[in-house]
């Protein structure tokens, strides 16, 4: 284990243990909020790998590949990471850039329709095809409880430029199914509609100051806000402290905080529109310093519903 990879996992870590992270929801709370797992007890085929499957939701057929872990046990509950690609991306590409699978989580990996431009895209862009992908993370989940021993208090959301964009969008309105959310280089678009979320949320951002694709300071024109504005939207709903406490013990990496609540961010001073990585990765031959999956699963950990 690298010394930056420790360094990223500790960095979560303080912020758990300075208990700036808000407490879980109450049992009946769960209870409401909750889609209840009947796949436990039934065989998977081909645990340790990854497949591709297809579901139909909103009357259209989508696809999605799915990696099971290879010592899966049936009668036991296990986690879920929900992984979306980046606009133009695939499901195959998004797999391998952020690197859940081999966790010990089912890791899953939606393909996006085609958009108006003719590029993959998700809810919430203005280039986006008019289907409805909440509807569609909605039946995925529920058909995976139904044929999976699934955990339905962890369940997980991160996504990368339009997927993480798309993982806003859930945040916002699927607060009551998945506990936490990670999305890396988000394009929040205004398109992405309303945020009144069912409870606070737990959050966890990277963004990197010199991303040109989606801007750092935002791009008015197409109605893209500045990072630091839209981390203070979410702590104005998830009524926390409204200013950050501010770390850097890893150079280039802002590591900020926001008491009160589970919103945490990550600002990677010079990194592009990458998914952070201290090894090249299908995003970039330039290694930042931290890597992005090992924070966002220990993130996951700390939260449930």
């Amino acid at each position: 284990m690298s010394g930056r990879f420790r360094t990223g996992v500790a960095l979560v870590a303080a912020a758990i243990g300075l208990g700036v992270l808000a407490a879980p929801t109450s049992a009946a709370e769960q209870e409401a909020e909750q889609v209840p797992t009947t796949g436990c007890g039934q065989a998977v085929a081909n645990p340790g790998t990854t497949t591709v499957e297809h579901l139909t939701s909103g009357g259209i057929e989508r696809e999605y590949r799915i990696y099971v872990p290879a010592r899966y046990n049936p009668h036991r509950q296990y986690p879920v990471v929900l992984s979306y690609h980046g606009h133009g991306r695939t499901a195959e590409y998004q797999e391998e850039l952020s690197g859940f699978s081999g966790s010990d989580v089912i890791a899953v990996y939606p393909q996006g329709v085609t958009g108006t431009d003719g590029k993959s895209a998700w809810t919430g862009a203005p280039y986006s095809a008019p289907v409805d992908d909440v509807r569609f993370t909605g039946d995925l989940l529920t058909s995976l409880q139904h044929r999976m021993c699934v955990d339905p208090a962890r369940i997980y959301a991160a996504g990368k430029s339009n997927g993480g964009g798309f993982v806003g969008v859930l945040a916002c309105r699927m607060a009551d199914r998945i506990a936490a959310f990670a999305p890396v280089s988000g394009a929040f678009y205004p398109q992405g509609g309303a945020c009144h979320p069912s409870r606070k949320v737990a959050l966890l951002d990277f963004h990197g100051t010199a991303d040109t694709t989606i801007p750092y300071t935002g791009n008015p024109a197409k109605g893209l806000p500045s990072i630091p504005d839209w981390l203070a939207g979410w702590a104005d709903r998830d009524r926390c402290f409204p200013y950050p406490v501010s770390i850097s013990p890893v150079r280039n990496v802002v590591t900020q905080w926001w008491p009160g609540c589970s919103l945490v961010h990550f600002r990677v001073e010079g990194a592009g529109h990458v998914w952070p990585s201290t090894r090249p990765n299908n995003d970039s031959d330039t290694p930042t310093a931290i890597d992005a999956t090992p924070v966002i699963l220990q993130f996951f950990k700390a939260h449930r519903l």
